[in-house]
């Protein structure tokens, strides 16, 4: 069989697990399509942990950057794990004692406030939102190449399979879905990097094959003949980094504390049984992620190298299939300048002669195994395992935004007397809303999935991290604080961000930016000032009331850790 049939098999495949699933652990409360019921075994959770953060940008878009960036992207490595280091230490189990469904829930409780509720919930939807983005972005590159349709058609594919089972399932279904899809992407992940390594190296592990002698006999390492290779062609060299120290700690920090506000990854904490369970599942979380993660800079090499070898100078007349398959739906772009039929790929620093070739940075893992002319059906589980990443993150995003509308803005804030089965309702009409409009920024991204992904991070951090943290380890934390805190880092990040990427892209580079801070590492400088603004503010005004100071010492507290602490609002 040919690639495209091969997709189609195995795609059909993994879409018939995912909605078998849903159906079996179809929600029938509240409880279940929320947090699950919350009796979601540690590492059954870390799996669907692992499954919801590694989205389409940690599949498709990671090695994509740090094929093109070299030791730069490390930042992207270093900040999405580390993340996981401070929900582990800082949040998970206290955010499980707590015992609420959702970050706006522990926000209101905490804070004594539906205003900062509803900040919370504005907050969590425009984080979603911009993260979603990338997602369906990704199943429309996956659809658009492999199941030969246009990207606009496959991101309306993408949504339908989504809104079947994150609105049928809830919570309940997208775990033990995105159980499934991890097993799924984690699979179609390493088998190309298997074999690409042993092709290249001699060495089956891709993590040993990077760092080591080729298997072509000219006694060079990969990084060596990667370094030589760009070099030559005018690029920067791939072991070297271009960015400012500040910049690199900015970007990596930021990744960092937004892993660790992301709402969508907060809400698995509770549906673990135990307040130990949540830094268990965390720790299993890691553990998962690590595999894809520690492969990644391999499998950038690898690709790197095989793209600088086989186009540079290659004539356009024998372009291999892959090359023109995606130029096909405007992935690669070729412009013949001088009108010689020869692929010229050079880089900033070519002085003989200009770039004719742009390739984008979202093909280059789903592209790999094609241009090492690995077999047909290893192409196809790539394709399953890309799509698997995209939607297991695209349900719990949608799953976020359903549950701030029906049960904090909702339920707790403007019609508590509504019944339970009028919240489920709501929150499964709220989500189908959700998934028009994240299909929407899939048609019309704001940029590649990557970078849209890194956006939310920043955001992320900006927002919900301080007002997290503070409200576990300061009693003295009011409800001004965190509003204040919220609304200033948001609205400081977001207009850095809007500014550079949509009203000035002219001004976006080092000179022009604040103090050498890209738009992707804004956010640390944005979580600051919300702590700097919190502090102030609550310092100023009013303490919060003795039972909600009290509250927070209970939080703390390590006994009866396997108990969920209560708050009526």
């Amino acid at each position: 069989m040919n690639v495209t049939a091969w997709t189609f098999v195995l795609v059909g495949l993994s879409f018939a697990l995912y909605i078998g699933v849903a159906i079996w652990s179809r929600a029938g409360t509240t409880g279940e399509f929320y947090v699950a019921g919350g009796n979601i075994p540690p590492a059954v959770n870390g799996l669907a942990t692992a499954a919801d953060w590694m989205s389409a940008a940690s599949f498709i878009s990671m090695a994509g950057l740090i094929s093109y960036m070299g030791r730069d992207g490390t930042v992207y490595l270093m900040g999405w794990t580390g993340g996981y280091v401070l929900l582990a230490l800082l949040l998970a189990p206290y955010l499980r004692k707590f015992g609420k469904y959702t970050v706006p829930d522990f926000v209101g409780d905490r804070y004594y406030s539906n205003v900062a509720r509803v900040v919370a919930v504005i907050c969590a939807i425009f984080i979603s939102f911009t993260y979603v983005a990338g997602q369906m972005r990704g199943v429309g590159i996956v659809f658009s190449r492999f199941l030969d349709v246009d990207i606009n058609t496959g991101v309306i594919i993408g949504m339908g399979i989504v809104f079947f089972y994150a609105v049928l399932g809830g919570m309940k279904g997208i775990t033990y879905t995105q159980v499934a899809q991890y097993c799924v992407l984690i699979f179609a992940y390493m088998v190309p990097a298997f074999f690409i390594s042993f092709m290249m190296t001699d060495m089956p592990i891709p993590q040993l094959g990077f760092g080591s002698e080729l298997a072509d006999g000219s006694g060079m390492t990969l990084l060596e003949k990667l370094d030589n290779l760009s070099t030559e062609l005018g690029f920067d060299p791939y072991t070297d980094g271009r960015k400012s120290t500040l910049d690199v700690f900015f970007i990596t920090a930021a990744l960092m504390v937004g892993t660790a506000g992301l709402p969508h990854v907060l809400v698995r904490f509770y549906t673990v049984p135990r307040v130990k369970d949540a830094r268990s599942s965390a720790g299993w979380a890691l553990l998962f992620i690590a595999l894809l993660y520690t492969t990644a800079p391999a499998i950038s090499a690898f690709a790197r190298t095989n793209i600088l070898t086989t186009v540079a100078d290659m004539p356009y007349a024998e372009a291999p299939a892959w090359f023109t398959n995606w130029e096909d739906i405007g992935l690669i772009t070729f412009d013949d300048k001088n009108g010689d039929g020869i692929v010229q790929y050079r880089g900033p620093h070519a002085t003989d002669t200009e770039n004719e070739l742009d390739i984008d940075k979202d093909i280059i893992v789903m592209a790999n195994p094609e241009i090492a002319k690995l077999p047909a059906w290893v192409v196809g589980l790539v394709a399953a395992g890309a799509l698997a990443a995209a939607l297991s993150t695209a349900a719990g995003l949608l799953l976020v935004i359903s549950s701030s509308v029906a049960h904090d803005l909702l339920k707790k804030t403007f019609k508590p007397e509504i019944t339970e089965h009028q919240e489920l309702l709501t929150a499964r009409i709220a989500a189908g809303v959700a998934v028009v409009i994240a299909g929407y920024f899939g048609i019309n991204p704001p940029g590649f999935v990557a970078q849209v992904v890194a956006f939310a991070f920043g955001l992320a951090a900006a927002s919900f991290f301080p007002v997290m943290v503070l409200g576990i380890f300061w009693k003295r934390m009011n409800k001004y604080g965190a509003i204040c805190g919220m609304i200033t880092g948001i609205s400081f990040t977001a207009a850095y961000i809007i500014f550079f990427k949509f009203v000035s892209p002219e001004l976006n580079s080092a000179e022009h930016w604040f103090m050498g801070i890209s738009p992707e590492g804004i956010g640390t400088l944005g979580m600051l000032i919300n702590i700097v603004v919190s502090v102030v503010v609550s310092l100023t005004t009013p303490e919060p009331p003795e039972e909600i100071q009290q509250f927070v010492e209970n939080i703390r507290v390590p006994a009866d850790a396997g108990e969920a602490h209560e708050l009526s609002a």
